[in-house]
Formats: C-alpha cells, structure tokens, sequence
C-alpha cells in the first residue's frame, strides 16, 4: 500500500503547486479485464455446510461509469439453481442476464454456488437463526467480498458494493444487507421471504408477521453498525403470478427496509417499467428515493431476466430487464458516493402529420454530454424507444401510428448513464375523433378497501388494482393506504397528480 499513498501525495502536491495544469490532469485507467465469465473458481471453505464456495466472476473491459472505481455486485441464484447453469449460463450469459449491464457501467458481477445442501435443493441458509457474521454462507459471502476487495487490480470501490438474488437468494440478499449494512450499499430482492420467516412459511405470511417484525429482526442482526442504514437503498421485485413465494412480502419487504431506514417517506406515483411492470418509489425526508417496489403482471417465480436472458428453470426471459433495472437504480441513488446533478429535462413535444408523429425533446447536463433519449408513448400503437437521439435536442418521428389519443414522457441520460426526471408529453391525438378532452386532475387518499368500494380500484388476486392503470397499490383490506390521482375521466394512477 505504501507506493500508492506515495502516489497520492504526489498529487497531492501537484495540485497545490501546479494549479494552472490541473485541468489537463487525467485520472488513472482502470485496469480492463477480459469481458469475459471466468472459469470456476474455488473459494472459502465453509465449515458450517461442508465443502468449499465455488463459482464464477465477470470482469468487464469497459471503464466504470463512477467515480473512476468499479462496482461489485454479488447475485444469489434461487433452490434448485446453480451458477453455472441458471447465473451466466455459459459464454453467452443466457441465464439472469447480467453481462450487459456489467459491461454498461464497468462492474465486476460475482456468481456463487450454495455451498452444502440447504433445505434439500441447494438454497442458500437465508432461514437459519444463527445470523452472525462467522456463520455459514453469511461467512463465505463477506469473505468472497473481501478478496475482491482487498485485490487492487479489480479497482472495487468499497461505496459501490451491492447484492442481489431471487427466492432463497433474495432472502439471503437481505440477510446480508441487514447483518453487514455497512458493506452492502444496496440491495435488490426478488420474491424474498423476509428474515424471521421459516421455509415452512414462504407462501403464506404467518399470522401476526408486519413489515415491523421484519425490520426488528433487520436491526438486531446490524448490532453496532446501525448508523450505516442511512445510506442504504433498496430495490424489490415481485410477480402477480408468483404462487411459491407470498406476493405479499414484495412490498412488506421494502416497507421493512424503510422501517428499518427511518424517518417519513413520500410514496411516489406508479411509473410504467417495460415488460409488464410498475414501480413506485419511496422518498425519506431528505428528498432521497429509499426504497423502489416493481410489481411485474404476469410473473410467475422466477428471475426477471428480460430479453436476452434464459427463459427455463425460474429464470423468465419476456418481461421486465431487472438487471438492468436495478443497476440502474443503485447507480443514480446512491448515497456512499458523491454525484453530479443528473441531466435536466428542459422541454419535450409532440407534432402529428397524418399517421406519423414526430418526438421533440432537448435536455441539459452540467457534467457530460445527453447519451440518449428514451422517448414513451402510450395510445393504439405504444412506442418505447430506449435510442430515441442525443446531444442537447433530438427530433424523431414514429410513422403509421393507429388512431387514437396518446401521451407519454421523454428520459435523458447522461454520458455517465444518469438519468433525468421524465418529461411528460401532453396529451394529443393522432386521426380522426375528439381530441383528449380537458381534464382537472384531482387525488384521494383514502384505505385500498375505501378505493374500490367508490369505484377508483377494483380487486385482483387479493390486491388493489388503480381503475384504468391497473397499477398495483398493495393488498386490499383496511390497513394499507394509498393517494390515488384521477388523471381522465375513469382513470387513477397511484400518487398524486402530475
């Protein structure tokens, strides 16, 4: 270590002496690796399960895209799935689809194999009542994280660590988060029973059970490193098809989190995810998004690996790109690591001529360059356009839309791959008919029962369902609240009016 603090005084120096040159001062190159999954390593020896943790490590050729550092992103495979088959799934990475996104912001990607034969198929011991740090696969984990480390050829930012997992991974994602928050500056969990819940009770919440059981058992599994949760987020993902593991713990899981992260929250409105699904997102009292919920319609147990990812064994390959989701979450709310303002929006449009309609957008970034424009339309022929244009404006038609009213919104993305707020496109009308009227938006907050029974939700497999949106506002029963906005006549999204 000592010729690197060498180096560090040196340019420490430099930049007090040499202040007229410092601008054409460059960072140093991140070492590349080879973008490729490596071989199967062996790692710790696990002398609570038996045998040794194995598994496989992506070291991307790309820079990182923060703070000239790499991230680390630990992902948990479920029961009943391995590493290698169902994690990267050979060369081509056709299992949770995670190389793309690796490559994307320059992150080092970790895929484990469950040591032992936990519960019979391999999981990982996300149930065991033992949850210190020198126990079982909590053990091997942290232990796995500090060789990456503690390796500076890797370049891991120690602000940039996250895990991931589905099912009994997702389970063990949080155990981690709870037990080691202080390593884990995110997590994203999918289907994950929560902590204090026996493998006998993954499908059902026991009697009793609340998002504050949770988050007690969340707490006393941290001990001393407490004040660390104030930087922490947390990202859950669910299916409304998901009959193994309890839809109910998707958000019981996030609201745990912010139990456990303190403080008042704001719930935000329902955002449209491609592939089926719907995010709301949680903001504390500092104006910092917490905690995100995708509920995914359609989902069944599974990893939600989008296209490109494998479509068998609990890995579902047709509806949301989780991975790219969540890495994009972690990265633009992070709180460990300082970041420039995301781009700003500054207007966006849309002109129609005949069927074709022509897309305006123009955006600012005080620290790069606009990317890319990701354009939505909503209407008879729904458009989403992840490579609209870039720069600081674009303009891009869509021809041979259907008739019909449309809307939509325009994202900016930074050089960086930080995104802006979306900018809403006013309603407009493409063909003949009556244009979208003019409509006074107006909210209520009332209980999920309270909203279907005036007629602004209806119920839909023990949830509440917005009228019109279809967004998910939780279970329907007296105790979970929500504010609903009715943006056109019979029409609600989740939150309030825009």
């Amino acid at each position: 270590m000592q010729p690197f603090h060498r180096r560090a005084a040196q340019a420490a120096i430099c930049l007090a002496l040499c202040a007229p040159f410092t601008s054409s001062l460059a960072q140093t190159p991140v070492q590349a690796g080879p973008g490729a999954w490596s071989a199967n390593q062996v790692w710790a020896n696990d002398t609570t399960h038996g045998g040794a943790l194995s598994g496989y490590y992506y070291w991307p050729a790309t820079p990182p895209v923060l703070d000239n550092k790499r991230a680390l992103v630990l992902v948990l495979h479920g029961c009943a799935q391995t590493a290698g088959g169902d994690v990267i799934n050979g060369s081509g990475d056709a299992g949770y689809n995670w190389k793309a996104v690796a490559d994307k912001y320059g992150a080092v990607i970790l895929a484990p194999n469950a040591t032992g034969n936990v519960y019979g198929t391999h999981c990982w011991d996300w149930a065991a009542t033992n949850r210190s740090r020198s126990y079982g696969h909590t053990a091997v984990l942290l232990d796995l994280i500090n060789r990456f480390l503690s390796n500076p050829q890797y370049a891991i930012d120690p602000k940039q660590v996250y895990v991931a997992g589905l099912s009994s991974g997702g389970a063990k994602a949080m155990v981690l988060g709870c037990t080691a928050p202080e390593v884990f500056a995110g997590l994203g969990l999918s289907a994950a029973p929560p902590p204090g819940v026996t493998t006998g009770q993954i499908s059902i919440v026991p009697s009793g059970y609340t998002a504050t059981t949770a988050a007690n058992a969340c707490r006393a599994m941290a001990g001393t490193t407490l004040d660390h949760f104030t930087t922490q987020v947390t990202g859950v993902i669910w299916g409304t098809s998901d009959y193994t593991v309890a839809q109910a713990y998707g958000p019981l899981d996030a609201a745990a989190m912010r139990q456990v992260y303190g403080g008042a929250w704001t719930q935000g409105a329902a955002v449209t995810v491609p592939g089926s699904g719907s995010n709301v997102e949680y903001t504390d009292a500092n104006g910092k998004v917490r905690t995100s919920q995708v509920t995914v319609t359609g989902l069944a147990h599974a990893w939600p690996a989008g296209t490109g990812g494998q479509n068998a064994n609990y890995v579902n390959a047709t509806r949301v790109n989780y991975p790219a989701f969540i890495m994009d979450f972690w990265f633009n709310k992070n709180l460990r690591v300082e970041q420039a303002p995301a781009p700003v929006m500054a207007s966006c449009s849309a002109s129609v001529s005949g069927s074709t309609v022509t897309v305006n957008g123009a955006a600012s970034f005080a620290e790069g360059s606009i990317a890319g424009y990701r354009v939505l339309l909503n209407g008879p022929s729904p458009v989403d356009d992840p490579a609209a244009g870039s720069g600081a404006a674009f303009s891009k038609a869509y021809a041979n839309r259907a008739d019909g009213s449309y809307g939509g919104s325009v994202t900016a993305i930074g050089n960086n791959g930080q995104t802006s707020n979306a900018c809403a496109i006013p309603a407009f009308q493409v063909g003949a008919g009556t244009p979208p009227p003019v409509f006074t938006c107006t909210t209520s907050l009332a209980s999920n029962y309270a909203h279907v029974q005036a007629g602004r939700a209806h119920v839909s497999g023990g949830y509440a369902l917005a009228n019109g949106s279809d967004q998910n506002m939780g279970l329907y029963n007296t105790f979970f609240t929500s504010t609903l906005a009715q943006t056109a006549q019979g029409y609600y999204i989740v939150g309030s009016c825009p």
